[in-house]
Formats: structure tokens, sequence, C-alpha cells
């Protein structure tokens, strides 16, 4: 039963450092990385399409995404998606390619972005204190129903502590990375 409520805690903390990983992973840098725009939505006949299921994005440089469509159809639908995304980049299109160009990074923006990273990695270790408070209400709803001894919940407290530090650590560690990234120049 703690077992159970600790796995379940473990795998959802798991998740929550995906999840800000991913997220950390659509910071712009001042280098091109196609994980800046793949996972755009792109409305696509009616419905919503990651752009990376309607074309192939590739980096040639460091400075350039490429956007090649399947369907010449969809150029518009992806012109739109990447105007209105919170990225800042202008597309350009010549009927077959679409081109991002990403500007070099201004002192003041990498600041700004260098907050933005520090924000979402806030919201990550709440995300895991989060699943700390719920995995320990679960063990001591074990005890009191007298599932569990006194023992074994301060045991559980003290590994699921040792889980949300761990996974805490991952979280700055990862948030310190990408904020020493952005702030390269």
């Amino acid at each position: 039963m703690i077992d159970d409520a600790l796995l379940d805690a473990t795998d959802r903390m798991e998740k929550a450092l995906e999840a800000l990983r991913r997220d950390l992973a659509t910071v712009r840098t001042g280098r091109a990385s196609p994980a800046l725009v793949e996972h755009l939505k792109v409305d696509y006949y009616g419905a919503a399409t990651p752009l990376n299921q309607l074309a192939t994005i590739s980096t040639p440089d460091a400075r350039l995404i490429t956007i090649q469509p399947w369907d010449r159809g969809s150029m518009g639908a992806i012109e739109k998606a990447i105007l209105k995304s919170d990225i800042g980049l202008n597309p350009s299109n010549d009927g077959t390619l679409i081109r991002l160009a990403i500007p070099q990074l201004t002192e003041e923006r990498r600041r700004e972005i260098a907050k933005q990273v520090r924000k979402r990695a806030e919201e990550a270790r709440v995300a895991v204190r989060n699943i700390r408070r719920d995995a320990h209400e679960n063990i001591r709803h074990l005890e009191h129903e007298h599932e569990i001894s006194q023992d074994d919940l301060h045991r559980a407290e003290t590994e699921l502590q040792k889980l949300t530090d761990e996974h805490i650590k991952e979280v700055d560690k990862a948030a310190h990375e990408k904020e020493e990234e952005v702030l390269a120049v």
C-alpha cells in the first residue's frame, strides 16, 4: 500500500519533470531548434494538428529554421499558426518552403527569457510539492484507517521527502542549464 503510493508519487513527479523539460525546449535561446515550433497547433482542415505532423522541420544553420509542408495548401495555415504563437518570429514563405530567421537576442531579452525559465521552474517545483502533498495525504489516510503503523507512516514520509528533494533538485538543474544556455552570448 505504501509502495503503491510512493510509486504513484514517483511516476507523477517524473511526469512533471518531463513536462518542464519539454516546456523548456520550446524556450527561444537565440539558436535555431526544431523544438521551438514542432508542437505549434495548426488549424488544418478544421483540426488542431501539431506542426511536426504536417511538415518537415529542419535547421540548416544556427540562425534558421525551415519548414517544408507536405501539402502546399497548408502553408497559409502554418504561417498563421506561427504568427499567432508567442515565439516572436516572422515566417518568410517562398511557395514551397517557410523560413524562420532567428535574430540575435539582446541582453534585455535574454534576461526576460531567463525570468520566464525561472517562473516555469517554480511552477514545476510547485507541481512536485503538490504531488508530495497528495501522496502524504494518502499515506496519512492509510495510517488513520489503521492499515499501516505509525512507524510505517514515518518511514514513508521520510522516503517521500527524499523523492521530493531529488525531483526538485532535478528541476533546479534543468532550469539552471537552460538559464545558462539563454544567457550565453
